[in-house]
């Protein structure tokens, strides 16, 4: 079976976790299949290096480009490929060969006043419509994304199947106590604080977790901390009038991109992880701080309190005096603290990379027409 792989957006936030993961176990579990992966030039070494049945090719079209309807079904052809994975919603309607999607989740649709104009949701809509409907099996990370994708296209249930994200192992090993004192000493995180990681764009509700810290600081809570990670934070000057309009700007620190090791490292650090967000396919950083042992607050709402089970802390998204509440409730209980610490932990095992490619693999066989054994079925 000789399939292809979209890896352009390797880097990307959230799409890039997907495909690094996936990539990477589907080396170690088959040696037999030759993989060709669509790739942007600074990757081609890394990629290439994955074993001697992968093979990088570069591409030069832009994702979400016109170039991309053309030269992704030339490429698919020219390599005699059986099977194209698209990791995300854009599948070229001249593509040649059988297909399986990756619809992570819904978002462009559900909340549309995100995008930056009409022709962009114009192009979501459509190219999600076709993902649907021209592949030949769609995958999903949540069953509320699954649920999202149904009442947005009329499809038959089975032809989507749910496969969870996995969890990189190295957050539930503990740092090196030499590098939580570097990174301790580095942001000079001496005092309580509060995590926030991911991206800043408006449904991550990082603007009302502002508010929510303005209420705890104004109710006793004044020595505490807010610390906010995210990509693309200069794009979002509402965040910086916020902690302004609030006078936070000694509380508050936001930073842009960290390392994954570092990422770790603060959330061992942190006393809580809040994660408000408004909509998620998945939601990885709240598993992530789980699995680092740290108690998380989280929105009730989308895929959040599937992924997190009974682990953490919901909370109202829509209302900044809920998410305050479900904040303090953690800085105050030590017994709830210690309780969603071990049980966070124990739930993050239960997401799997490994088990993840798995499934995939096995999508791959059944959509390319191999015959896959019952007790293989099982085992997925």
């Amino acid at each position: 079976m000789r399939i292809a792989i979209d890896a352009r957006k390797l880097h990307d936030f959230g799409i890039g976790t997907y495909v690094q993961n996936l990539v990477r176990h589907l080396a170690r579990l088959d040696s037999e299949s030759e993989y060709v992966l669509f790739c942007k030039p600074d990757d081609r070494e890394s990629l290439s290096g994955l074993g001697p049945n992968f093979r990088a090719v570069v591409e030069s079209a832009e994702p979400y480009s016109v170039m991309e309807q053309i030269n992704i079904p030339m490429r698919l052809a020219r390599e005699r490929i059986g099977l194209f994975h698209s990791p995300h919603y854009v599948l070229p309607p001249l593509t040649p060969c059988k297909s399986v999607v990756t619809i992570h989740d819904c978002i462009h649709l559900m909340f549309p006043q995100y995008l930056p104009n009409r022709l962009a949701y114009g192009y979501a809509r459509t190219f999600m419509w076709w993902a649907a409907h021209g592949s030949g099996q769609i995958i999903t990370v949540s069953e509320a994304s699954k649920r999202d994708i149904l009442r947005y296209f009329k499809i038959p249930e089975e032809k989507i199947t749910v496969i969870h994200n996995g969890l990189d192992d190295r957050f539930r090993q503990m740092p090196p106590a030499a590098e939580i004192h570097r990174v301790r000493e580095r942001f000079q995180l001496q005092e309580q604080f509060v995590l926030y990681a991911g991206n800043v764009k408006p449904h991550k509700n990082v603007e009302r977790l502002i508010e929510a810290f303005h209420h705890l600081h104004t109710t006793g809570f004044d020595h505490l901390k807010l610390l906010i990670i995210g990509n693309d934070i200069s794009r979002y000057a509402t965040l910086r009038r916020a902690i302004h309009t609030h006078n936070l700007h000694k509380y508050v620190r936001v930073l842009g991109f960290v390392p994954d090791q570092t990422l770790q490292i603060l959330y061992h650090l942190a006393s809580v992880f809040v994660f408000p967000s408004l909509y998620e396919g998945f939601g990885l950083p709240p598993l992530e701080a789980m699995a680092c042992g740290t108690p998380v607050v989280t929105s009730n709402a989308s895929s959040l309190p599937e992924v997190v089970g009974d682990a953490a802390v919901l909370v109202d998204p829509y209302d900044a005096r809920s998410i305050a509440e479900g904040i303090r409730r953690v800085l105050v209980d030590d017994a709830l603290r210690a309780d969603l610490s071990v049980r966070g932990a124990a739930r993050a095992q239960s997401f799997s990379w490994e088990q993840a490619a798995r499934r995939v693999h096995q999508i791959y066989r059944e959509v390319s027409g191999e015959t896959v054994a019952a007790s293989e079925k099982g085992a997925a």
